[in-house]
């Protein structure tokens, strides 16, 4: 996933190249609502003090849901709302949105759906804003949100973190000899994108500088939280302790409802899934928290789902290396505190440690196309129609590839989802035929696209020529009088049969994608593990 290092310097450099350092500034004639450039809102306690800070996650990925803000701003006590977004994959999508439209390469969702209805509400609480919405465009996304804000009659300081964007120097990271780091493969031409992972130092600036909103590319996913706690508590750099307990509140917290109950271990006792409520950390100058959550809302706090989330991809739990430190959680305690609604835990005994002297640098590359397939199979032995099935359409189509000179497929996967293929030699045994309702799931890769257009053609033609009950069952199609010879029945099955037909090929068209594949960068080989990054 690594694809180069950004040592820690003035000016940075970057393989050898240098590069941009971070930058935090406020768009020039952002304003305050007092009218004074960086004013700040009323009720946001400024400065270091001993009282707690309480900061809200409203979304876990691109995609979460927007009713998680009302929720939080309307009961959550906040000083700090905000919104985490990107993941490797979210970065290849807005870098090709971006390619598309130079205004866009943000996820639009922060400012449309999360932000513009309740930004009157916000306003009026008091509650700042950091996010990493800004993805591969963070100016373009600040601009939409001031265009949101004076129609909504809000002012508002936004202040903008970029330097991570380091694509412009692509050629110059191919040629210091960066390789991937599993097959030895020289650095790939086709980079799409490459950001480095930045921390909460320039958030911290910012808000410093006077934001009301920060809005970020890619930054990893904690410094959201750390940011606020380094600007109102005054941590300085080599505050390690502190640093690292800020940033486990800021991992507890950054997926969202992870940590109050989502896709949690024994889910069958997490209430009111429809109304879950997203966590609240309230953090003190002395580096221990709470978790919560806002009262009325579903889910669970307790140690065991704040367990979940504090070992969720941290790879080494002694050694969870950041931007900004180094943290040990091996020593972390879950305190469950009583007589709260919905449950509390207080966290303590996160340790610090120096950061590493480089960043993080992620990449995607393009690598041909892709085509998924999905279509549900009904019947006596499904699973076994569907395999069939799939052999028979990777033959035919590979017939053809031969024939027109073509290579076949880089990539295949065939999963036939229901008959427990996810469970691989521990999936049960089917004595009786297997499952009578599964869905057939094919994704191929090829360096043509013509090649997948073939294969997506041959797709269709399955709908007719391979097994039966392609589509699953249809009982509004299959009355008790047509089963059992009704007069003219015979003749209404089979006009259901030819229109059962044309609906099966209209569903698998509709289902059959065919898009660019892209894939992580090959790694470069560092002082730091970089498996152990987030």
């Amino acid at each position: 996933m690594l694809c180069a290092v950004a040592p820690r310097r003035a000016r940075a450099l970057c393989c050898g190249v240098a590069c941009p350092r971070w930058r935090a500034r406020a768009p020039l004639g952002s304003q305050g609502p007092s009218g004074a450039p960086g004013a700040p809102w009323p009720g946001v306690r400024w400065g270091s003090d001993d009282a707690a800070l309480r900061v809200g996650c409203a979304s876990a990925f691109w995609g979460d849901t927007a009713t998680a803000v009302p929720q939080l701003v309307h009961g959550g006590r906040l000083d700090f709302l905000v919104f985490d977004y990107l993941s490797e994959i979210t970065m290849s999508l807005l870098a090709n949105a971006k390619s598309k439209a130079p205004n866009m390469g943000y996820t639009p969702d922060f400012v449309y759906a999360a932000m513009a209805p309740f930004i009157k509400d916000i306003h009026k609480r008091g509650v700042r804003v950091v996010s990493n919405a800004g993805g591969m465009n963070p100016e373009a996304c600040a601009l939409a949100l001031r265009e949101a804000a004076a129609k909504a009659g809000v002012q508002l300081s936004v202040a903008v973190v970029s330097g991570d964007d380091l694509v412009e120097h692509k050629a110059a990271i191919a040629e210091s000899g960066v390789r991937d780091l599993d097959t030895g493969a020289p650095f790939p031409q086709s980079v799409y994108s490459m950001n480095a992972y930045l921390g909460a130092q320039p958030i911290s600036r910012a808000l410093d500088l006077g934001a009301d909103v920060v809005i970020t590319g890619r930054c990893v996913d904690s410094a959201l939280v750390l940011g606020p706690l380094i600007h109102k508590f005054g941590w300085k750099p080599q505050d390690y302790d502190l640093l690292a307990a800020g940033s486990l509140a800021g991992h507890l917290i950054e997926c969202g409802a992870q940590c109050t109950g989502g896709i949690y271990t024994d889910w069958h006792t997490i209430p009111d899934w429809d109304n879950i409520g997203y966590p609240v950390v309230e953090c003190s100058a002395n580096g221990s928290f709470t978790v919560s959550k806002p009262p009325g809302t579903g889910g669970l706090v307790s140690p065991g789902t704040v367990s979940e989330q504090l070992v969720y991809e941290v790879g080494d739990p002694r050694r969870y290396l950041l931007p900004d430190v180094t943290c040990d959680f091996s020593e972390v305690t879950l305190t469950e505190l009583p007589g709260v609604e919905g449950g509390a835990v207080l966290v303590r005994g996160a340790k610090g440690s120096p950061p590493s002297p480089s960043y993080k640098v992620s990449a995607t590359f393009l690598d041909g196309f892709r085509a998924t397939a999905v279509c549900p199979i009904g019947g006596p032995r499904a699973a076994e129609k569907a395999r069939r099935t799939a052999d028979a359409i990777l033959k035919r189509a590979r017939r053809i590839f031969k024939h027109l000179g073509l290579s076949d497929f880089s990539k295949v996967h065939v999963q036939v989802l229901g008959a427990e293929d996810t469970y691989g030699p521990h999936a049960r045994s089917w004595p009786d035929g297997g499952p009578r309702d599964v869905a057939l799931w094919m994704s191929v890769g090829h360096s043509h696209k013509r090649a997948l257009e073939l294969f997506r053609m041959e797709i269709a033609s399955a709908g007719t020529s391979m097994e039966q009950d392609q589509g699953g069952p249809q009982p509004e199609r299959r009355s008790r009088g047509d089963v059992h010879g009704r007069r003219g029945g015979a003749r209404r099955l089979g006009s259901a049969g030819r229109d059962g037909a044309r609906g099966r090929l209209l569903l698998l068209l509709l289902l059959v994608v065919v898009r660019p594949a892209r894939h992580s960068c090959p790694g470069a080989r560092t002082a730091t593990d970089w498996r152990s990054w987030r």
